[in-house]
């Protein structure tokens, strides 16, 4: 076993496969423990690492997690972004090696400062935070990057109860603590009081998550709504074709016409792929209609409107008509798919950096909750609903939560139900239902507890009909948000800091 711990290319083909292993604990393949088993063997891994290896090994590890877990930006690539097979595997590969540094320079930093070998119950909290710690940066670090949080394979797993309390960050560092003190438990045999320590820190999140599981820690705050979402199922590579724009109004103002009587009438994300001021006309159409039906009509609508400087900017909006009001503007884009960094060097050099609408801009941050039928709808538009700090900015304000979709961009990928599987976890921290509405799939009801109640598969054209509760009050974790975890990681990296400090002067 000597081998795993060392540095060379046994024990970093060893994190190789064990970041690889990950993806296996989320959707679809939901596999749980797989989590626990990948991150005890990246802490056992470390173990007796200097810190360049460390680093190497860290980076070995991302790698791995990656490559497999985002291989759908391959197919965004290849078969939307016209990139040869050569150029979108090359692609494909840098983007997983970069973003691989955010578990080399985190591996690094715990092997120079903050690695307690001399005393394995430290050593294990000391891990789980600066786990949590890692999470943390990549979702914020230029924009970040907030996908395959190890928290998300607990969604159906006994910690899903923790999600309420302390977000998908309390789960996250509930299972790192869990992986290494299972790593840790032999070292600790010689030491009964710090065996006991390591026995209760192993149980108490499990039977904790256990017991919470099912807890209602919202009330409902009216009567239920009756919700029609529609899934068009327009092909990516016909969305943004001028020739094609009228058959696309003219299937969600048919689809609309046919469907049952709702409260709540819900499209995707640019199911009106044109400029709101271009559809003036159409949209006066769906109002009335709407307004006949006493229902709220929510669609997404790209916008042009000045910003801040009076300068003309696009935006990525969401907008409410009939018994409604509130527009929506994106506030966090997609690197490539809706703006392009480092444009004026990109752009023109391949398909892929000159994709349509990928000129947007950032809406406000001061933006509240839209309106519909005398309730606040949180809105999230695609990739901001795996922000869990974003998300729960706009849940503390709202009754019911909606995101709306394109997911045709992963095609037939894990993509779009790793991203369906982040949406139920928001749902589950915020106690709220969530009402998701996406082009091909998945459209779905969410409850407060994280679980969908109805559907319609991938690939097909339907009306999903359900009904929604508007709820209130505020569950832990959007009362306090990640703070309190924020002050226990801190308050653990000082200790870790003074006692490392302490060992080397003795």
């Amino acid at each position: 076993m000597n081998w795993i711990t060392r540095p060379g290319w046994p024990g970093n083909l060893l994190a190789l496969a064990a970041g690889a292993l990950t993806p296996l604990a989320f959707a679809p393949f939901d596999f749980w423990p797989l989590e626990l088993l990948s991150l005890a063997l990246f802490y056992l891994g470390l173990r007796d690492l200097a810190p360049k290896a460390a680093f190497w090994r860290g980076w070995w590890y991302g790698l791995g997690l990656f490559l497999t877990g985002t291989s759908w930006i391959y197919v965004s690539i290849h078969d939307y972004g016209a990139a040869s097979v050569p150029l979108a595997a090359f692609l494909t590969v840098g983007f997983s090696a970069g973003v691989a540094l955010f578990f080399a320079l985190p591996a690094l930093v715990w092997a120079r400062w903050i690695r307690r070998s001399e005393a394995a119950l430290a050593d294990t909290l000391a891990f789980a935070a600066l786990w949590l710690a890692q999470e943390a940066f990549r979702g914020w670090f230029l924009t970040g990057f907030p996908w395959l949080y190890a928290g998300y394979s607990q969604l159906d797993g006994p910690l899903a109860g923790l999600a309420p309390v302390g977000g998908v960050w309390l789960v996250s560092f509930a299972l790192a603590l869990t992986a290494a003190l299972l790593v840790n438990l032999a070292r600790l045999r010689s030491r009964p009081a710090f065996l006991g320590a390591g026995v209760a820190l192993l149980i108490a999140p499990w039977a904790i998550g256990l017991a919470l599981k099912g807890h209602a820690w919202t009330q409902p705050a009216g009567a239920p709504l009756k919700v029609a979402a529609m899934q068009g199922n327009v092909h990516q590579n016909l969305k943004w074709d001028p020739e094609q724009l009228n058959a696309q109004l003219a299937l969600y103002r048919d689809m609309t016409f046919s469907a049952q009587k709702a409260d709540l009438i819900v499209w995707p994300e640019t199911a009106v792929p044109v400029l709101k001021e271009f559809v003036d006309g159409y949209l006066g159409v769906m109002n009335r209609f709407a307004n006949d039906r006493q229902s709220a009509l929510i669609t997404g609508v790209p916008i042009r409107q000045n910003n801040e400087r009076g300068e003309k900017r696009y935006y990525n909006g969401i907008t409410v008509i009939g018994q409604g009001e509130g527009t929506y503007l994106k506030q966090k884009l997609v690197p490539f798919g809706e703006y392009v960094p480092l444009q004026e060097v990109l752009r023109g050099l391949i398909a892929f950096f000159d994709l349509p609408m990928s000129d947007f801009a950032r809406g406000d941050s001061s933006q509240g909750p839209l309106m519909a039928k005398g309730y606040r709808i949180a809105p999230y538009i695609c990739y901001e609903v795996v922000y869990p700090e974003f998300a729960a900015s706009l849940a503390a304000q709202s009754d019911i939560l909606l995101t709306v979709s394109n997911d045709t961009w992963f095609g037939t990928s894990i993509g779009p139900l790793q991203h369906l599987q982040m949406a139920q976890m928001r749902a589950l921290e915020a106690g709220r239902w969530m009402i998701r509405a996406t082009n091909n799939g998945v459209t779905v009801l969410i409850d407060p507890f994280g679980q969908v109640t109805e559907g319609i598969p991938q690939f097909q054209q339907g009306v999903l009909y359900g009904e929604v509760l508007p709820m209130q009050g505020l569950t832990p974790y959007l009362q306090w948000r990640a703070w309190p975890l924020v002050i226990l990681c801190g308050l653990l990296f000082a200790w870790a800091l003074m006692a490392s400090r302490i060992a080397k002067t003795v």
